[in-house]
């Protein structure tokens, strides 16, 4: 604690907002520690502009219009046509929408924030990458100093030797780009933490139906927004056996927040498979058994239960929108 509250953590939030997406930005709108310097969007789970759109609608729902710039960003990925996401995840928005004010959304480029803020704050800022690692890569390759510049990146992506999302072998995020996911973990960051797909948010990050059922009744803005985003991902999150909410992309920023979140984490050599279309997106992680300097932390347990208990409270916040959203209730 600072003697005028919680020391805050300065972060880039890179994303493809669509459920938990949208998740993690109230968590950078609303959590007391959060420091969130932008919004950079990425392509990934639904189409661009709905994500911008998703994006806008949470920092009005949050009443927090101001609070930090939304950024378009690498609308393709950086070699490969763009894979949709939008069977998981709908508009990810569960209907809702919302005219965008002009000039809510800055006209300067995601990577060229990315580069302006870590210059003005050099080893300050973390990035938090919780869609395709497509403008963080852009970032490497535009200025290789960048690199230097940055505190720590946090991941949402990979399975740690698991079963994919997408394909088999693949989880979604570094499937879509799986060049920029190598970029990224060859680039030499000095602190990158990995949150997996499988086994971490399948077991970590999972909300069963029934804890589901209880936030989404705490009868605030906030908790019908949260029903809104989830309801259509979790229906198809249990139709492909999947026995519950999944929240990925909250969980790796709540991490970078609240490390005590973090219960066990080992080094590992990540590399993404780009060559075969069989296992494209597969991440090798290398333990310490093997010959290889590892890259990064990836997460092996997280605090599930003080984790969602963050989420509870962050749901029963009263906000007033800032701006009427069609679909919700309010």
């Amino acid at each position: 604690m600072s003697v005028n509250g919680p020391t805050r953590v300065p972060f880039i939030l890179d994303t493809d907002s669509a459920q938990d997406d949208c998740v993690a930005i109230l968590f950078g709108l609303l959590d007391p520690v959060a420091d969130m310097r932008a919004i950079t969007m990425v392509a990934g789970n639904v189409g661009f502009e709905e994500q911008v759109r998703n994006a806008a609608m949470t920092l009005a729902v949050a009443d927090r219009l101001d609070h930090c710039p939304i950024h378009r960003g690498c609308t393709q990925p950086l070699t490969r046509a763009w894979a949709s996401a939008s069977d998981v995840h709908g508009d990810g928005a569960g209907g809702m929408t919302m005219c965008i004010p002009e000039g809510m959304v800055s006209t300067t480029h995601a990577v060229d924030a990315m580069l302006e803020l870590t210059s003005q704050h050099p080893g300050e800022i973390s990035l938090v990458c919780i869609g395709p690692l497509t403008n963080v890569a852009a970032a490497v390759i535009k200025d290789r100093s960048f690199v230097e510049r940055v505190k720590s990146v946090y991941i949402m992506g990979g399975s740690n030797n698991g079963r994919g999302n997408i394909t088999a072998a693949a989880e979604f995020n570094f499937y879509v780009d799986p060049e920029a996911a190598q970029i990224v973990f060859e680039a030499g960051f000095a602190n990158v933490v990995v949150v997996t797909w499988d086994p971490l948010t399948l077991r970590d990050g999972l909300l069963p139906r029934s804890e589901y059922e209880k936030l989404t009744q705490l009868g605030t803005p906030l908790a019908r927004f949260f029903k809104k985003l989830c309801d259509h991902t979790l229906a198809y999150d249990e139709s492909v056996g999947v026995p519950g909410s999944t929240h990925p992309d909250s969980l790796t920023l709540a991490c970078l927040l609240h490390p005590e979140l973090i219960v066990a984490s080992s080094p590992y050599r990540v590399d993404v498979e780009t060559s075969s279309e069989l296992t494209r997106g597969y991440s090798n992680m290398q333990w310490d058994k093997f010959d290889a300097i590892p890259n990064a932390h990836v997460v092996e347990a997280a605090d599930s239960k003080a984790f969602f208990a963050r989420l509870r409270d962050l749901l029963s916040t009263a906000t007033t929108p800032a701006l009427p959203i069609t679909g919700l209730d309010v």
